[in-house]
Order: structure tokens, then C-alpha cells, then sequence
């Protein structure tokens, strides 16, 4: 009898992106139950993405609906507040299958992000025994390190013109899996808030589209959610992670299209 090579844990998005596909996400910022996780999984979501940083989101929350997103192969990433480790261990200890990290300047923030979401050799993180993402069977040790570490995520967003000038710095970082061009923080901090027609928002993803394309790191949209047309104009300059917008906007607008019906 052959050896069974099932892998102990998958990351469906991240399978994606090696293999040169498109991940949709959506984001979560005011849904708190796992409800969430299965009208994402019937939209054809690959990802959602737990806004820690800009909600009241309590991380217990966050952890059910990662739990809920595993079960169904819907890729959990979480953003959290900033780069404290021992925070961002707690956020991948309850479930999550990746960590995105605002405002990433430097390629020592990055590998910094990338420590305290890794075990050793790579990283630092603490072994919290048998993980929730492996439904706490019993592994040796050794097989556990290697699934979570192989599937995590390490996502650092470009927010700013420091992270821009860092841009291939960054995304040459070892464990850095995709690099999120944040495009509202980023073009309030250039001065030109909101403006994501203007040709320096359009060179800032040109830079990160060069810099992913240079070091073999994934490339994410995020904050074009309400432009589909800027949305294929990069995905066809080969972005691959596509943030459609949170839960937020899309209750509004489906609110505010049900009530214009009976106008």
C-alpha cells in the first residue's frame, strides 16, 4: 500500500495564487457570525478578509468565522492593527489562515510580520499544539509546523510613498506570499484622497506590479471595490488578489436598490 500524501491542511487561495490565478475576496467589518462565511462560500468568494484594524470586531468572532470558512475551503485572512507579534500569533492560533499588515514600510517590518506568523527556521512563533485549523487532531509536532507554515499567508499592504520607495524590498522578503497595494490609505498619504484615476495612484500599482513581478510575490488590489474598470485594467497587468469591497458597502447597496425599486 502507497503512502498517504494527502496534505494535512490546504489553502485553497493560496493554491491559487502559485498557480497564476485570480482570488476574490470580500471583506468583513460588520457581520459577526458565521453566517458570513457561507454566504461568501455560495457567492464564489475564495477569500474574506477580516478587518481587525478599521471595526469594533472582537477577536472570538473572528476566530468562529475562520473556523466556519476552513471547514467550507474558504481562504480566512485577517488584518489586525498593527505588527504587535504576540497579537498577530493569537489571530493564526484561533484560525486564521493568514495575516495581512497595514501600513508595511520596510523590508524589516516585513520579515518581522513574516516571524511572528511562521515557526522556526523562518519565523519565531510559539507551537500552540494542536491547531484549530487541523480541527485539533493529534500530529507529531514536526508534520503540524510544516502544514501551518507551508499554508499561513503573510500579506503586507503598501499604504504609503515609504512603502512604495520599499516596494521591492518587501516583496523580495522570504515568506512574504502577496503584496496589497492599499489604494485609499495610500492616496490620502500622496495627497490625493480618493482620487484613483490620478496617475500617481496608477504608477504606485505599476511599481508594486513590477516589484511582485521581479521577485515572484503575489500582487493585491485593494480599495477599488466601487471600480471594476481599474479592477481589470490591473488583474490584466498581472494583479491576482482582488479585495471586491466589505460587507458594509454591500448591504447598502443592495438596501438602497430595493428601496429605489418601489420609487
Amino acid at each position: 500500500m502507497s503512502p498517504d500524501t494527502t496534505p494535512l491542511l490546504r489553502n485553497h487561495a493560496k493554491e491559487k495564487l502559485s498557480r497564476g490565478e485570480t482570488v476574490y475576496s470580500m471583506t468583513v467589518r460588520l457581520v459577526r457570525t458565521v453566517d458570513i462565511a457561507s454566504i461568501a462560500y455560495a457567492a464564489g468568494f475564495d477569500s474574506i478578509y477580516i478587518d481587525l484594524e478599521h471595526s469594533s470586531f472582537p477577536l472570538e468572532a473572528a476566530s468562529q468565522i475562520c473556523l466556519a470558512c476552513n471547514h467550507l475551503g474558504v481562504t480566512p485572512l485577517v488584518r489586525v492593527p498593527g505588527p504587535d507579534p504576540a497579537f498577530i500569533a493569537r489571530v493564526m492560533d484561533v484560525g486564521a489562515m493568514g495575516i495581512i499588515v497595514p501600513d508595511v514600510e520596510s523590508a524589516d517590518a516585513a520579515r518581522a510580520a513574516v516571524a511572528a506568523v511562521k515557526h522556526a527556521p523562518l519565523g519565531e512563533r510559539s507551537l500552540a499544539g494542536a491547531p484549530p485549523q487541523l480541527h485539533y487532531r493529534s500530529h507529531p509536532a514536526d508534520h503540524v509546523v510544516q502544514a501551518l507554515d507551508s499554508t499561513s499567508m503573510v500579506v503586507p499592504m503598501i499604504e504609503s510613498q515609504a512603502g512604495l520607495d520599499a516596494a521591492h524590498a518587501i516583496a523580495a522578503v522570504e515568506g512574504v506570499d502577496m503584496v496589497l497595494v492599499g489604494a485609499n490609505d495610500l492616496s490620502v498619504g500622496l495627497g490625493i484622497a480618493g482620487q484613483m484615476d490620478h496617475p500617481q495612484v496608477h504608477e504606485a500599482f505599476l511599481h508594486v506590479l513590477d516589484a511582485g513581478r521581479t521577485h515572484g510575490t503575489a500582487v493585491g488590489i485593494g480599495g477599488l471595490g466601487g471600480r471594476p474598470d481599474l479592477i481589470g485594467q490591473y488583474l490584466a497587468l498581472g494583479a491576482r488578489y482582488v479585495s471586491t469591497g466589505n460587507d458594509i458597502s454591500f448591504l447598502s447597496a443592495a438596501a438602497t436598490a430595493k428601496r429605489a425599486q418601489f420609487d
